[in-house]
């Protein structure tokens, strides 16, 4: 990464309404714990049934419940715009991340959400983060751990460059 031009995340999921906008916030919360500023974070979806809205109240729910703040606002993925801004891209299952190098992302910056956790690192292929949009709010504490896990991760893996 160039020295002058600041690491920049952008994550992403299906409907930017569950899982990215959690990922976001959590790695804005522990960033903000951990002393890591200057980071431009932002999500959104590679489809735009959600465009305009709020996270879904069960990610929101789970979110106040841990102390985490969900700032997003739903958006698509705006291609080139953000593959020319960002430079990491955080897809958080095999389809998205397939979708986004079909849109044309950069391989080198594109890496799965769960390849930031510590617990899968030397994997061929870190594990999806699921989507718990069709299931119950325990399916939203699950995923919450997971990302939690993998922002720490991340959070790491910017302050020390590994």
């Amino acid at each position: 990464m160039s020295a002058t031009r600041p690491p920049s995340i952008l994550f992403v999921c299906l409907g930017n309404i569950c899982r990215s906008p959690l990922a976001e916030g959590i790695f804005l919360h522990l960033a903000e714990r951990h002393g890591l500023d200057g980071v431009v974070v932002d999500s959104a979806g590679t489809g735009d049934w959600h465009a305009g809205e709020g996270p879904d109240r069960r990610a929101m729910a789970v979110a106040r419940r841990r102390g985490v703040h969900l700032p997003s606002i739903a958006r698509q993925v705006r291609v080139p715009e953000d593959f020319d801004r960002f430079t990491h891209l955080v897809p958080m299952d095999a389809s998205n991340m397939a979708h986004l190098l079909d849109l044309g992302a950069p391989p080198g910056r594109v890496r799965l959400m769960r390849a930031y956790d510590p617990a899968h690192a030397g994997l061929p292929v870190a594990p999806d983060v699921p989507d718990p949009y069709y299931g119950g709010d325990d399916g939203f504490d699950r995923v919450f751990d997971m990302l939690e896990s993998a922002c720490l991760g991340l959070v790491e893996h910017l302050r020390t460059g590994s």
